[in-house]
């Protein structure tokens, strides 16, 4: 009994060193372990909404538009502007508008067309060389009412697609209307165009390297006072003595509307003037090219002077097209391609015997 007395005393002694809540003396302090810290949350920058996401910027206009819309190739058609065969119809849809002197003082139309939307258009005229010329320049589809024969040997020189109203495959694009008379009464319309273009198997997007004919500012605004800027609230254009339209500024849109013949021009379908956001006036090189009076231009392998308007302002330009196939470019005083502001846009190719009569005011 002795000795399960003192093993029992041995027992309790080591119990006490090996329970350290119970010691206060020669230990430390429990630990606490610290925290995990919470990361910060990683903040996604809100990405920025694609404004334009489906568009793409019109050849033509400088515009934002669909995308399927701006890679459709144009139409150039060729329109009459006789005083007895006025007003036109479709006019205001044209995106670009040239005109040009055609034989007897007379003038002609080309418009080019993003896109038609009407099923009355023209009246549509023959076609005369330069406008061939015109409408490569923007691989457009040449939609016309008769020809010259020099208009004839140019389409076959530049390979253009055409469609010619006055027999053949063309003769069903084109209607007349009979309250009109003969020869400025033939019309046609985007569904008719539509499905002479598919029958005849044309391409109907640009060529992949096709470039665009002009270059455009990102948004409209002043044009920059260049040396020989001077203010155009008003510009005359005599082309003959039969013709002078003219063009007045408005600095509520920015826009220049047409007048011709007296009165304000409009568009027969819609009844709204003709208004550009730029004009360009191109001086050429032009003259009799035989008996007949039908004009020819220095167009091809030329060079020249004119003025680009805009903002109630003009400034001098200088114009250059190299080779039969190239485009004409448009240059300021700097020697830098011109920027056009975003819209439609007015071209006067005009004479520069008649230097004078283009007045700007």
């Amino acid at each position: 009994m002795l000795m399960l007395v003192i093993l029992w005393g041995l027992a309790a002694c080591g119990g006490n060193q090996n329970n350290p809540s119970e010691s206060t003396e020669g230990t430390s302090a429990p630990v606490t372990a610290s925290p995990t810290p919470t990361p910060s949350p990683t903040l996604t920058p809100t990405p920025t909404p694609d404004l334009h996401e489906g568009e793409k910027r019109s050849y033509l206009t400088g515009e934002w538009i669909p995308e399927e819309e701006a890679e459709q190739r144009p139409y150039a058609v060729i329109l009459n502007n006789l005083k007895t065969a006025s007003p036109q119809s479709g006019i205001g849809e044209a995106d670009i508008l040239y005109e040009a002197l055609t034989e007897g003082g007379i003038t002609r139309f080309l418009g080019i067309y993003e896109d038609i939307g009407t099923d009355r258009l023209g009246s549509v005229r023959s076609a005369r060389h330069y406008f061939v010329t015109f409408a490569d320049e923007y691989d457009a589809i040449f939609i016309h009412f008769g020809k010259t024969s020099y208009a004839t040997r140019k389409m076959n020189e530049l390979g253009i697609d055409h469609v010619d109203g006055t027999g053949g495959s063309g003769a069903s694009t084109f209607y007349r209307d009979n309250s009109i008379p003969a020869p400025h009464n033939a019309f046609t319309g985007l569904e008719q165009i539509e499905e002479t273009v598919q029958r005849l198997g044309f391409r109907t997007s640009y060529e992949e390297d096709f470039e665009g004919h002009f270059l455009f500012r990102e948004e409209a605004g002043q044009t920059d006072e260049k040396e020989g800027a001077v203010t155009a609230d008003k510009v005359t254009l005599g082309f003959s003595g039969y013709i002078s339209p003219y063009f007045e500024y408005s600095s509520e849109d920015s826009l220049y509307y047409r007048f011709q013949f007296g009165e304000a021009h409009i568009d027969y379908n819609t009844k709204e003037q003709l208004a550009f956001r730029n004009l360009i006036i191109q001086f050429v090189r032009e003259w009799d090219i035989d008996q007949n009076g039908y004009q020819t231009m220095e167009l091809e392998d030329a060079s020249g002077e004119g003025y680009y308007i805009t903002d109630g302002i003009s400034v001098p330009i200088t114009w250059k097209k190299a080779g039969t196939a190239g485009i004409t470019r448009y240059y300021d005083t700097d020697g830098k391609e011109i920027e056009l502001n975003p819209g439609k846009t007015y071209i006067a190719v005009f004479p520069d015997s008649r230097m004078d009569k283009a007045v700007i005011e």
